[in-house]
């Protein structure tokens, strides 16, 4: 069975490690940028997904350079506690939540990927142009920066090409670009003083906004930590979206965001000080009706990318490798192992996207913002005493994350080739 991989992201890399793990070996994954160059800043992957990692052999390469997440820490702007929660092994896991560069994610799936498929198992410079779906045979057709065309016959083409893929295109021509919220993001990367417990998540909100802060990697010799942050708010300003330069991002952020008090950090030299700062729309795609046409089928973000609330990108991209993986082993026929998949993923991940439009488990810094607009000196005072539990652990069970779930589950891992 010849399997093609469009994407060499984190969704992707997954897909390909997980498939030769089922018993797959004529996998390609074809990527689109020149060469294979792992980009991008902090990510979460929960304990379901390092769950996943570990069964395929992966864990000791990714926490090596990880910070294991002990908590989540939810604050006004002020810096009051709404919310706290252990998380990973403190909360009773098996597996440890881990902060991570995508950067290094996505480095050691692609050396996995080629230790175990080959070299030339990752295709480089190669963009999708076009699809011809034939019952039971796939033709893609990719094309190279100096115009050099390659096409190519598969049984299975496994569109894992991102929030803009070319797949997904192909499958929904008349789709158009991804919706915006109106939100923008700025993020960067900064090493710092540890905060709060050294290896916890904290996030401020209002209604309208929300800052993230998390660490991806220590060093042992300074004792300093590199921080993620991501700022979000809606640019309202003409200003804002006209900057550029690093300069003139930091004084949006600090006008937006400059008053507040994330416990233990100084967010205005945070921001200063970070050398390099991306800015993008939050956006998002539309739950879709159907994700498998024929011989071709879609995974991650290119079938369900969502708003960055509550840590599922990365996460759920590593789920959906290994449920599709498992099920195209555990069937004879692949289309009826391309229903079960997306029988089994679909219907979840649009409840999972709906969710994070309304910002996930973030939503209680929503809500104690409009409850209690000039803060307030107990949280009692503003929520029910199970309230909050309960947003969380709803959250959990939404994402097929919570703690029984993932200790108890049976493995995904499979075997016998095909």
């Amino acid at each position: 069975m010849r399997i093609t991989i469009a994407g060499s992201g984190i969704a992707g890399l997954a897909a390909a490690v997980s498939l030769h793990a089922a018993g797959f070996r004529d996998v390609t994954v074809f990527e689109a940028e020149p060469g294979l160059r792992p980009h991008g800043l902090g990510l979460n992957i929960l304990p379901n997904a390092v769950r996943e990692l570990d069964e395929l052999g992966l864990l000791d390469a990714v926490r090596q350079r990880a910070i294991r997440t002990r908590e989540l820490a939810m604050y006004n702007p002020h810096g009051t506690l709404v919310w706290r929660e252990d998380r990973g092994l403190a909360a009773g896991y098996r597996w440890p939540q881990l902060s991570v560069s995508r950067a290094r994610l996505v480095t050691a799936l692609a050396e996995e990927t080629r230790r175990r498929l080959g070299d030339g198992a990752v295709v480089t410079d190669a963009r999708l142009v076009g699809l011809d779906r034939t019952p039971g045979r796939t033709r893609a057709v990719f094309t190279s920066r100096d115009g050099a065309t390659r096409t190519v016959g598969t049984d299975l083409l496994i569109g894992a090409d991102g929030i803009r893929s070319a797949v997904r295109a192909a499958l929904y021509p008349g789709e158009g670009p991804p919706p915006t919220n109106g939100m923008t993001m700025y993020r960067g990367t900064v090493w710092g003083r540890p905060f709060l417990t050294g290896e916890s998540m904290a996030v401020l909100g209002d209604d309208r906004r929300r800052l993230v802060l998390y660490p991806i990697d220590r060093d042992e010799t300074t004792h300093r930590v590199l921080i993620n942050w991501v700022a979000a708010f809606p640019d309202e300003r003409s200003e804002a979206r006209s900057a550029t330069d690093a300069a003139e991002k930091r004084e949006v952020i600090l006008r937006q965001l400059g008053d507040w008090a994330p416990p233990g950090v100084d967010l205005a030299a945070l921001i200063e000080e970070t050398p390099d700062i991306q800015r993008y729309p939050m956006i998002d795609r539309d739950p879709l009706p159907r994700w498998t046409f024929g011989s071709v089928t879609l995974l991650g973000d290119a079938a369900h990318a969502m708003y960055p609330a509550g840590s599922n990108g990365a996460t759920q991209a590593v789920i959906d490798a290994r449920v599709l993986a498992w099920h195209l082993a555990r069937h004879c026929d692949t289309g009826t192992a391309l229903r079960a998949y997306e029988e089994e993923r679909r219907p979840q991940m649009t409840e999972l996207q709906r969710s994070n439009r309304s910002l996930g488990p973030e939503r209680v810094l929503t809500m104690a913002h409009r409850r209690a607009p000039g803060g307030f000196g107990d949280v009692r005072d503003v929520f029910g005493e199970e309230e909050l539990a309960e947003i969380s652990r709803g959250y959990a069970v939404t994402g097929k994350f919570d703690q029984d779930w993932v200790n108890t589950r049976p493995s995904l891992s499979a075997g016998g080739a095909r």
